[in-house]
């Protein structure tokens, strides 16, 4: 029977091997298909247009070949090349608290791995994002952002950390039920309270001044039967010229946030047509249904991590010979991806699925046209490649590909059509 250190290598060899053949085909496909847009398209996106997405796509993919080699060198670095256990007896004589001494371990590992991609999303941001038109970031703003999403990570995480690894200590056998309360409380928590008290410490949120397009807004929310906190304006230019709008927060918390940027790309009626596809995750119940989701798989997980945690050839398999439940906790979530990574298609189609309802909810509050022509528009000035490679879009892709999804919505718009006559 194969050692567990070789079926994580063969996971490991089979992970990255994937990962790099996907973007390999990726770029490959995207560089034969420059030439010209789909037929599809090819009255709506001029040629310079479709070439500058697919220079775009090709520019980020050869980034995500460096990303790949970054990720795949932390990973092995940390586990058979005896990173974590360095990491484990540096902070063990340091700190002779072995509670805090965990607490120490995941928080390191974290910002060791943030430094060494640091550089990729400097040069991600500074370089390709300005190249191609994008990028509204000074690098002290930059900077700034990566100061604050530390502190916050550190006022959030480390608590967090402490508290989980406290209950894995005196819970006995039943630490993962406990654990899995503990995050689920914790996940609705913060979904709660991001609109009010997370996300005003990165951006300027302002309530929508068109009373027109607000007036617009109110009459659709009500069609949709949906009730909000308000409608808000984001201040998204200050990092890019990228659009956007989404929906956050729960219960009564709930609120309805556009890009800047997205309000003066859109006419009234393609962002009526935009907000009704968002709306239509919260009819369709793709929030809770997504959230249910990861409560489940997660309490599938800390099932397993409760059976690995006690077993010394999950360490010794991963080079690490000390055995304790913060060890356990790094060692489960580092190498947890690569051996779900061939699920990813599931996950993708899963959420290709909601995109389609969610289109086909929109179509049937405003009219398909409106939706058709705000997605082209985004197409178009978000440089989205039209041609991105079918297998590679299998894995990645939460969002069906730009053709499939407007032939369905023009289908949609051919049924409206036929209706009215009928209806008159």
């Amino acid at each position: 029977m194969p050692s567990f250190q070789s079926i994580f290598l063969a996971a490991f060899c089979i992970a990255f091997g994937l990962k790099l053949w996907l973007l390999l085909r990726q770029m490959r496909h995207v560089w034969q298909h420059r030439d010209s847009p789909p037929a599809a398209f090819a009255d709506s996106i001029p040629l310079t247009e479709h070439q500058k997405a697919a220079s775009y796509t090709l520019a980020k993919s050869r980034i995500g070949l460096i990303s790949l080699a970054i990720e795949g060198g932390l990973l092995y670095a940390f586990t058979l090349g005896g990173g974590l256990q360095w990491l484990q007896d540096s902070l063990a004589g340091m700190i002779s608290q072995p509670l805090l001494a965990g607490v120490g371990v995941l928080l390191g590992l974290t910002l060791i791995s943030s430094s060494v991609e640091l550089p990729l999303s400097f040069y991600s941001q500074f370089r390709i994002e300005s190249r191609f038109g994008f990028n509204r970031q000074t690098p002290a703003g930059f900077f700034g952002d990566l100061i604050k999403q530390t502190l916050l990570g550190l006022a959030i995480g480390g608590p967090l950390i402490l508290l989980v690894l406290w209950l894995m200590g005196i819970m006995g056998d039943s630490w993962w039920l406990w654990v899995w309360a503990v995050w689920m409380g914790f996940n609705l928590l913060l979904l709660t309270v991001y609109p009010t008290l997370i996300a005003p410490l990165f951006n300027k949120f302002t309530p929508l001044a068109d009373e027109n397009l607000k007036q617009r807004i109110e009459d659709l929310l009500a069609r949709a039967g949906f009730q909000s906190s308000g409608v808000f304006v984001m201040d998204g230019s200050r990092r890019s010229s990228h659009g956007n709008a989404y929906f956050t927060g729960l219960g009564k918390n709930k609120r309805i946030v556009f890009y800047d940027t997205l309000l003066t790309q859109l006419t009234p009626e393609q962002i009526e047509a935009v907000l009704a596809h968002e709306l239509g995750h919260f009819k369709r119940r793709h929030i809770v249904k997504r959230i249910g989701l990861m409560f489940f798989l997660s309490l599938l997980m800390l099932g397993l991590l409760s059976v690995l945690k006690e077993a010394g050839w999950f360490y010794n398999g991963l080079g690490v010979s000390s055995q304790n439940d913060a060890l356990a906790l790094a060692l489960f979530f580092l190498t947890l991806p690569i051996f779900l990574f061939p699920l990813s298609p599931l996950m993708s189609l899963y959420s290709r699925k909601h995109e389609f309802e969610a289109d086909a909810f929109a179509a049937s509050l405003t009219h398909p046209g409106h939706l058709i022509s705000a997605l082209v528009r985004l197409y178009r000035d978000n440089a989205a490649t039209l041609t991105p490679d079918p297998v590679y879009s299998l894995f990645y892709d939460s969002h069906p590909k730009a053709v499939e999804r407007i032939g369905k919505l023009e289908s949609y718009d051919t049924q409206a059509r036929i209706s009215q006559p009928l209806q008159a």
